[in-house]
């Protein structure tokens, strides 16, 4: 009996410290807030903007309010900040490039026109729970284009990260709303909405690579098409990893189209590629995105069940 107890409380203890070793949790570090596994960083979400990473970089370029960095359950990352040729783009974020807003055209994605740009305003929650764990963030757009600036949209952001079966789960949702009585408009364009910056090991013709719902590899028929999921990835230290980016059923103009990059690694659902569109007030605009984070290659099998099992959520 002794020997069954001490077995039991073995095994107990066993459990114990490897449920602990998988705990997520999200702990706030200086001006960013990461997100873990164990030991295992998954994401960092960059609130106050931090310090420019290169002295060529201006500062009209410094920002905060999104996901500096993900990393796969290996360790791999999987984004890139500040990219070299394209210092606006940031890991995942969040701007409208093309715009009206009264008679005034910000671009809150060209950060370096100095036309527009989006801050961080507050990190209203950390929480965790049930094995999950995230946050939520507010953000404000503002107009450089009217003297003096002006605040566009408000936007919140909840951000939840699970692991499931050797991957991690991000569920992202953007909450949308004019800070003013005028909408803003957005003519029809080929990018702007949710962005997503790939590793810089993946630029090039060759070295990203896509599969989409539909089925689609060749990253110039993907552009523009419509899809439910796609994957991004490529290889980085010799192995591949990458993400399946799921598209809502709930979100506007749903399948939406994607902006593929011709040469690097960008993707983003634009919905505004289908014609002019506006954020009004007193609705709000929400946009929903899983992004499943694993390494090895794409599997459009498992990919069709993830999205199956987001769109009933």
């Amino acid at each position: 009996m002794k020997l069954f107890y001490a077995l039991l409380f073995t095994s107990l203890s066993w459990s114990s410290a490897l449920f602990a070793a998988d705990e997520v949790t999200a702990v706030r570090e200086g001006r960013q807030l990461v997100i873990r596994a164990g030991e295992k960083e998954i994401l960092r979400y960059q609130a106050e903007a931090g310090e420019l990473p290169r002295p060529d970089i201006k500062p009209a370029f410094i920002r905060g309010g999104y996901i500096q960095s993900i990393r796969t359950p290996s360790g791999k990352v999987i984004t890139e900040d500040f990219a070299v040729g394209h210092v606006h783009h940031h890991g995942v974020w969040s701007a409208w490039t093309k715009t009206e807003f009264e008679g005034r055209q910000p671009d809150f994605w060209n950060m370096g026109d100095e036309k527009g740009k989006v801050e961080f305003v507050a990190l209203d929650k950390i929480w965790q729970k049930d094995a999950r764990a995230g946050f939520q963030a507010r953000h404000q757009f503002v107009d450089l284009t009217a003297k003096p600036s002006k605040v566009v949209l408000l936007e919140t952001w909840d951000v939840s990260v699970a692991v499931e079966n050797g991957k991690y789960l991000i569920d992202y949702t953007s909450t949308q709303t004019c800070a003013t009585e005028a909408p803003l408009k957005l003519p029809e364009y080929h990018y702007g909405g949710i962005g997503f910056r790939g590793n810089g090991a993946w630029n090039g013709e060759e070295e990203c690579q896509f599969l989409t719902a539909s089925g689609l590899t060749d990253r110039l028929k993907v552009n523009t098409s419509r899809e439910k999921w796609c994957w991004v990835g490529g290889k980085f230290d010799g192995a591949t990893c990458g993400v399946t980016i799921l598209c809502h059923p709930s979100n506007y103009r749903f399948p939406q189209p994607v902006r593929a990059h011709p040469k690097e690694p960008f993707f983003c659902y634009a919905p505004q590629q289908l014609g002019a569109m506006e954020i009004v007030p007193g609705q709000k605009y929400v946009s929903r995105y899983r992004f499943v984070v694993a390494d090895g290659a794409p599997d459009a099998k498992a990919a069709e069940g993830w999205w199956d099992t987001y769109s009933k959520q």
